[in-house]
């Protein structure tokens, strides 16, 4: 996966892999070091109904689970995961299909008091693309910095207004599920491409990411895909910007500086800058080298 990446040009990797989704940072410091690619990788947790939430369901029965979560991100953030000393250079949100649970609310509230204090980017999950506008709002209400917040899987729906209800909050939005089609909710690429190439058009590409959503470590025993689904996860891979989405985007009017915006420019932008208080350059950059 990293040298596939790294073949196209690519020289750093953000994995937003959650704390409760096999998230493993020495395994990532194991490819970053063979490959040469840097890897920026996460703390935080997934959305309530894929996640693991009774260990904070419990804590939150008692009123504690909140300041807690603002602990443990505080922690990994500023002294590394357990004993490894491996820093995360983004937080990790997610929410659940059309709605913003109240689980999944205490993880947002206390990334936005560690966004403040830390200048950390966060990287939110929309379960088939909703909750994007509720997301950055809520965040942007407990004082976030829109342009450290990237809404995430927003390519899960095809819908040009509701688009524009989260970029209008100055927030950037992830088309990020290339690749994925028609499965977990997720629409057919040339959709995706349509909804991306409007929303140039109408003059966001400096608030866009593209991004592939793959799993390239299974926990367990890999997936077998039915037949019938295989020819729509057949490019599933680091590979498909480059090799199918952009020349597909190029025949649709976009510029290669359009691109080198949206895939250099934008990423640059959220995951360093003048916002990154108290995170170094090496920090951001090559967190697990």
């Amino acid at each position: 996966m990293a040298n596939r990446a790294k073949a196209h040009g690519v020289t750093t990797i953000v994995d937003a892999t959650p704390n409760d989704s096999g998230r493993d940072p020495e395994l990532l410091k194991e490819i970053s070091e063979q490959s040469g690619v840097h890897i920026i990788f996460a703390t935080g947790y997934y959305y309530e109904g894929e996640g693991a939430p009774a260990y904070f369901k419990f804590k939150q029965g008692l009123g504690i689970a909140e300041e807690e979560i603002y602990e443990m991100f505080m922690s990994e953030i500023q002294n590394g995961v357990g004993k490894t000393g491996l820093k995360p250079g983004v937080i990790k949100l997610g929410s659940s299909k059309d709605r913003i649970t109240d689980y999944e609310q205490m993880f947002f509230r206390a990334a936005a008091r560690v966004q403040k204090e830390t200048g950390i980017s966060i990287i939110t999950h929309t379960q088939e693309g909703t909750m994007g506008p509720e997301q950055a709002e809520l965040l942007i209400s407990e004082g976030v910095d829109p342009k450290r917040i990237l809404i995430g899987h927003m390519c899960g729906n095809t819908d040009i207004s509701y688009h524009l209800r989260t970029l209008e909050q100055g927030v950037y939005v992830g088309f990020d599920r290339f690749g994925i089609q028609k499965f977990v909710g997720a629409p057919m690429d040339r959709e995706r491409i349509g909804t991306l190439i409007g929303l140039i058009g109408l003059g966001y590409e400096n608030q866009l990411i593209m991004s592939h959503d793959t799993v390239n470590v299974w926990l367990g025993k890999p997936p077998e895909f039915p037949e019938a689904m295989i020819g729509l996860v057949e490019n599933w891979h680091v590979g498909h910007i480059f090799e199918n989405i952009i020349p597909a985007l190029k025949r649709g009017g976009v510029t290669d500086e359009q691109i080198e915006t949206i895939l250099v420019k934008n990423p640059q932008a959220i995951f360093g800058g003048e916002s990154s208080k108290n995170r170094t350059k090496d920090e951001i950059e090559k967190v697990v080298r």
